[in-house]
């Protein structure tokens, strides 16, 4: 596939010219969205045989019984007969173990682990679970799944983890680094993880495509929290294309989950971020009058996301599913979402220079939509562009200290909302964007790390607020 930006892709591009959009950016190159569109191969490719009689895929999903865990399999296989599979877990001073007739394409086992061990960010307790295909005593295909044993689940305006309320707190962050782009570096990888740890993250965002399976692959190990975003960034609901992009979301959504599922580190799945869903006439979301009945929404939108959020759902019932909105106006697609996500840029892009004011108009729209929408909430997206090395006394626009200003007054206010289960910064670290006039260098510094990765004096003032180090 060509890496050419057209306006019926997933995300879509080239929309500068085309009639009757009023959201097209005057970059280059014409993206519809705030990083740079890498080409070319970015992650490993591997070649891999398999025995004709093989185990096809497995979907775990868990449950906790008082102290005891509950593990089901679902196995899919290659016809064959007189097949049977043996599923074990082994881990944390046990081993069970269950044997199970294939007479079919397909398979269910159950297996009860008495005091299991729960995967948190605190403990972020792993087994193996090793199903064997056989026929007779002969192993045909034999494969291992490192299985974290939790729940996730939406009570009211609460996101539990294992039944117990939990706080996101983390960032937003590109797979991005100089020279290589979006090419995958293992050790990129792990200091990554480390400066998370070093600042106090217990979660992140994959923002705004699925990231590389040795990446999510560490979550788990390490006890991240993730919410995983499909890559549909910057949709519109124009009738240009929309029956393609729709198809290809619902791809992408399939693929996402297909692919991911297992992981116990993902909390969340996130249909899509900033897709410009707004009618023309639409009004702010700070206009505290504001009511569901003016319809703010495009209603081709309401469409496309209802009919997303069913398929989600039904593809996995056991993870809450979100939509990550950008606009002011009122999103009437909240209604079909568990957990509502909010990316806002009061005190930056609005009210630009004025903190206080732009955190009143914050304030008020939060309060408006959970009025309407009585659910969890998350800050998704919060920050300002800061160039390294430029400070200011007062805090300016685009210095360090405008930057520690804007977070901590940010999350200050946010604190006081029960309601506000997560903050997540953007971003972790600078990165390469489009040339256009509000990104100098085609950079994003928003970043409270270089795009090199050190550290500017937000990251210094989040360790100590987030590691508790002044009562934040």
């Amino acid at each position: 596939v060509d890496g050419e930006l057209l306006p019926d892709r997933v995300p879509p591009g080239g929309l500068s010219g085309l009639p009757g959009a009023t959201f097209g950016r005057a970059d280059f190159p014409d993206t519809n969205f705030d990083f740079f569109p890498f080409c070319g191969i970015e992650r490993p490719v591997l070649i891999y045989t398999e025995p004709f009689e093989a185990i096809n895929d497995l979907t775990v999903t868990t449950t906790i019984e008082g102290l005891s865990g509950r593990v089901r399999v679902k196995m899919v296989h290659a016809p064959g007969e007189n097949l049977s599979a043996r599923v074990t877990l082994i881990g944390h001073g046990t081993e069970r173990a269950v044997e199970v007739d294939l007479p079919g394409e397909s398979a269910k086992a159950v297996l009860t682990v008495p005091q299991a061990a729960l995967w948190s960010p605190e403990t972020p307790a792993l087994y193996d679970l090793r199903v064997e295909l056989r026929r007779a005593d002969t192993t045909i295909d034999r494969y291992t799944l490192p299985v974290g044993i939790r729940t996730i689940s939406v009570d009211g305006d609460r996101l539990l983890l294992n039944g117990q309320p939990i706080k996101l707190l983390g960032f937003g962050r590109h797979e991005d680094f100089p020279v290589v782009g979006k090419g995958m570096l293992p050790a990129l990888i792990v200091k990554d993880y480390a400066l998370l740890r070093w600042v106090g993250a217990n979660s992140f965002r994959t923002t705004h495509y699925p990231y590389s399976e040795q990446m999510m692959d560490l979550a788990d190990r390490l006890g991240f929290m993730v919410i995983d975003e499909t890559p549909a960034v910057g949709l519109y609901f124009l009738e240009d294309g929309l029956d393609k992009r729709n198809w290809l979301c619902h791809q992408m959504i399939r693929e996402m989950i297909y692919r991911d599922n297992n992981h116990p580190s993902f909390i969340m799945w996130s249909l899509a971020n900033e897709p410009h869903t707004a009618r023309p006439d639409a009004r702010p979301a700070y206009y505290q009058d504001l009511t569901i009945d003016e319809h703010p929404s495009r209603p081709e939108a309401v469409a496309s996301f209802k009919a997303m959020a069913d398929l989600a759902h039904r593809l996995d019932p056991t993870r809450p599913v979100t939509l990550v909105s950008h606009e002011g106006a009122l999103e009437e697609s909240f209604e079909f979402m568990d957990v509502v996500c909010l990316n806002r840029y009061y005190g930056w892009y609005m009210q630009s220079g004025q903190i206080e004011a732009g955190l009143d108009r914050l304030s008020d729209e939060i309060d408006l939509l959970h009025r309407l929408y009585p659910k969890p909430f998350i800050l998704s997206e919060f920050g300002a562009d800061t160039i390294p090395g430029h400070h200011a006394e007062p805090p300016e626009m685009f210095s360090e200290e405008y930057q520690v200003e804007i977070l901590s007054r940010t999350m200050d206010r946010i604190d006081a909302k029960p309601f506000v289960v997560g903050q997540h910064v953007w971003n972790l670290c600078d990165f390469k964007t489009s040339q256009g006039v509000i990104r100098m260098g085609a950079t994003n510094y928003k970043g409270v790390f270089t795009r090199d990765r050190r550290p500017k004096a937000a990251a210094h003032y989040l360790r100590a607020r987030w590691h508790g180090e002044d009562g934040g």
